[in-house]
């Protein structure tokens, strides 16, 4: 593979022949039932590979009038996550993650699991719907109270983009001034930081959070500031502040013993991988006094 965006129709689809080829286990069995669904759902959808890079091998998406859905794998689960799943009906409730996106939604799909059939077909079929019709996406669930008001609201003016497009956000304690940052990250860096500060949430309850140096923070209570993020021009940084004690240690390393990071770039990020390492942060001593 080159790492570049593969040719389309038969060229595509060979190369998702291939990705999915490669799991032997039971996450090619899964994604290749995901694939069928979709193509009963929409005969001659667009299947291609993308975000192909020397670490990763890429993501089978499928597209007509736009992206429809992808499906990545991951070590626990395979994700089928839908580019503009938040505007769209799930009577079934198939969407069990990436909830709080203001576009996204996604299945996440365990081993011994099935998708029910039709109800899956019916969401590919009115993603396409809403493709065709060129609306833009809205969520579908109502948002908690206390959110900031997001850039491009009624009363509200989205803020400065600096070096490398960080949000320029005033710094200021609690969920309000980190939802103001993360709804001003650019481009696909927003949905990977509402995805960050959900599960950042979820594996550190009680978790409190701040803005600080145009970056969330966020920490525990009589430990200190244990994680942060920063938009970078061609990536999102999650730093772990004690990350030399988790296990395995997050790749990025510096000058300073006890951090360590991991470089987000586009095409996503392993969630449970994430998860873990949000949960090991939460037991261990911080940075700082929150």
């Amino acid at each position: 593979m080159d790492g570049g965006t593969p040719a389309r129709d038969s060229t595509g689809a060979e190369r998702v022949d291939e990705r999915i080829a490669a799991l032997d286990d039971w996450r090619g069995g899964t994604l290749r039932r995901i694939r069928a669904l979709v193509r009963e759902a929409v005969p001659g959808v667009t299947e291609e590979v993308k975000w192909a890079r020397k670490a990763s091998p890429g993501v089978p998406t499928w597209s007509h009038n736009g992206l429809i859905c992808t499906g990545e794998a991951y070590t626990s689960v395979v994700k089928v996550t839908f580019a503009r799943g938040a505007a769209l009906e799930d009577p079934a409730g198939l969407f069990n993650a990436s909830l709080d996106g203001n576009a996204r939604r996604a299945i996440d799909i365990r081993e011994g699991e099935e998708v029910a059939a039709e109800p899956f077909r019916a969401l590919v079929r009115a993603a396409v719907a809403l493709n065709s019709a060129g609306a833009k996406a809205t969520p579908a669930r109502g948002r908690q109270g206390g959110v900031a008001t997001a850039p491009g609201e009624p009363g509200a003016s989205a803020p400065a983009l600096v070096t490398g497009g960080n949000p320029q956000v005033a710094k200021g304690e609690g969920d309000a001034p980190v939802k103001a940052y993360i709804a001003a990250m650019p481009g696909w860096k927003r949905e990977t930081g509402e995805r960050l500060d959900a599960l950042i949430t979820r594996g550190a309850p009680g978790v409190r959070k701040a803005v600080k140096w145009n970056s969330p923070f966020y920490g525990i209570e009589g430990q200190g500031w244990i994680i942060s993020f920063h938009v970078f021009t061609r990536y999102v940084k999650v730093t772990f502040f004690h990350g030399a004690g988790l296990q395995p240690n997050p790749p990025g390393k510096g000058k300073d013993q006890d951090g360590r990071w991991l470089d987000i770039y586009e095409g996503g990020f392993d969630e449970a991988q994430m998860a873990d390492w949000v949960r090991q942060a939460a037991a261990l001593p911080g940075w700082g006094r929150v």
